[in-house]
């Protein structure tokens, strides 16, 4: 089953609200949150300064909750709404994990998966472009503050 662009605009702003506890946080304000059956199961923000830790990107935060909630390390069923194209790390992270859709905001011309071919699963839908313009207003305030 797709979900509407309704829905997809839905889930996508749930996610824009983690890139804002991102903003707040003095993170790059990406969010992420997974999706199963309609309901989110997963929400998460880029914590790379908090944690000191590289790896700690939204989604490869949001993945890691959604399958400790389920129990399983497969997202087969699951849709991964990001406010940003994702990165190689992230999109491979999707791929083993067999996430069924990837749907994100902004391009990511610099560090996006895209740059390197198709990164994910092959059985994965991508859906690009969903409230972009509020993802690309949020890196560019972060950006903007940073270079003051």
């Amino acid at each position: 089953m797709t979900l509407s662009l309704h829905s997809d605009e839905q889930y996508m702003r749930e996610a824009l609200k983690q890139a804002r506890y991102a903003l707040a946080e003095d993170e790059i304000p990406i969010g992420a949150v997974v999706v199963l059956d309609q309901r989110i199961i997963a929400r998460a923000y880029n914590q790379t300064e908090r944690l000191q830790d590289v790896t700690a990107h939204a989604e490869m935060l949001a993945l890691t909750a959604a399958a400790n909630h389920l129990g399983n390390k497969y997202l087969q069923e699951c849709t991964l709404y990001v406010t940003v194209e994702p990165c190689v790390m992230c999109a491979g992270a999707s791929a083993w994990a067999q996430v069924r859709r990837v749907v994100f905001g902004a391009p990511e011309p610099k560090f996006g998966y895209r740059r390197h071919g198709r990164l994910l699963h092959p059985r994965a839908e991508v859906v690009s472009g969903i409230l972009a313009e509020e993802s690309e207003e949020l890196m560019r305030e972060f950006f903007a503050q940073k270079r003051k």
